[in-house]
């Protein structure tokens, strides 16, 4: 038996609750930039509206159907354009202001990164200056790194070829302030410096290197061991000057004769790196051992000149004169240091 259903009206159709929040994230109104220069900077896909698909017989609460769905509490008004937001001043570039929307940056956090670099920069200039500022000035450092191309040309002649080269004694020029001091390398060629023997420590490691990989003898580790040997025989020959210089009594400030010293001590790269050149270009045993000679001689003649204004100063500059027995000590002393540079130099070009 087969039963009907009385009412024959057909079943109400089915119908999707209807959302009560927008699709999409919307974008808080723009605030104008404050004085310490912070700004609003989220950014939300471009808005479009949004209409749900409901059939005729929706069941929209009466505020939303009379209203829309644009009139709720998260509608994005539409009103006059805000004001172009300006762009933070340390993102400012020469040319105008700097865009890191390319990089993928917000301009307003790549002005928080490099503001937030210059405080970093200057807090590690101001740890260096307060933990080293008292054994050795950072002007000093400067003073020693003052140089120019021409200064460099000449004092590269000058250490091949010191045979003939007048005078030797170091130039002063008076301050503003009455002081006097040395002046700078770039106004005085025989003015020790510091740019030339780092040069020449970094080029006599790689020329170590390219010659120890022509004897297929090449490994990482030469590189090491080169600085080490150079490095060790730096500060013998930096620990025996300035143990001389302190059992002969010899006046100076132990800043500015800590660099000069440095810089004598460095000055020997260059004889070195001309004989490593010779053993590049293989001219033989006999031609690469008359070139080491020359550079040695080179250099023994430059450091006899040059150190002989600080070991032997003029009466005018001292306010104690030197004795003869004094003088004596000091002109053995030189020698040494002379002398001593044929060790020095000898076991630098071994590679």
């Amino acid at each position: 038996m087969a039963y009907y259903n009385t009412n024959s009206r057909s079943p109400p159709p089915l119908q999707h609750p209807v959302p009560t929040h927008p699709a999409y994230i919307p974008e808080p109104p723009s605030t104008p930039m404050s004085p310490q220069g912070y700004q609003r900077y989220t950014s939300s896909p471009p808005t479009q509206s949004y209409v749900p698909n409901v059939g005729p017989q929706s069941h929209i609460a009466p505020s939303y159907a009379a209203a829309g769905v644009g009139s709720g509490p998260y509608h994005h008004p539409v009103g006059p354009a805000s004001p172009p937001r300006q762009p933070h001043p340390s993102a400012m570039g020469p040319g105008g202001p700097i865009d890191f929307s390319s990089w993928g940056l917000d301009n307003t956090t790549a002005a928080f990164g490099m503001q937030l670099g210059h405080s970093a920069v200057a807090a590690g200039q101001e740890y260096v200056q307060k933990n080293l500022g008292g054994f050795i000035p950072i002007s000093m450092l400067k003073h020693h790194f003052n140089v120019s191309n021409s200064y460099v040309s000449k004092k590269l002649r000058l250490l091949l070829f010191p045979w003939r080269h007048k005078p030797w004694s170091r130039r002063v020029i008076r301050l503003e302030n009455g002081q006097s001091e040395w002046a700078p390398p770039r106004e005085d060629i025989n003015s020790p410096d510091l740019y030339i023997p780092l040069m020449a420590f970094v080029t006599y490691i790689l020329l170590a290197a390219l010659q120890s990989g022509l004897n297929a003898r090449f490994h990482p580790e030469i590189l090491g061991v080169t600085a080490s040997k150079a490095l060790a025989v730096v500060l013998v020959d930096f620990l025996f000057v300035k143990a001389g210089c302190y059992l002969l009594n010899i006046p100076g400030g132990l800043s500015s004769q800590v660099l000069d010293v440095l810089a004598y001590d460095g000055y020997k790269f260059v004889g070195v790196i001309v004989t490593l050149i010779a053993g590049l270009l293989a001219l033989g045993r006999t031609l690469w051992f008359l070139v080491f000679m020359y550079t040695f001689l080179a250099t023994a003649f430059f450091l006899l000149r040059s150190l002989r204004s600080m070991v032997l100063p003029d009466a005018s500059a001292t306010a104690a004169a030197v004795n003869p027995s004094q003088r004596s000590r000091r002109i053995t002393f030189l020698f040494l240091v002379a002398v001593s540079q044929f060790v020095y130099m000898g076991l630098l070009v071994r590679v």
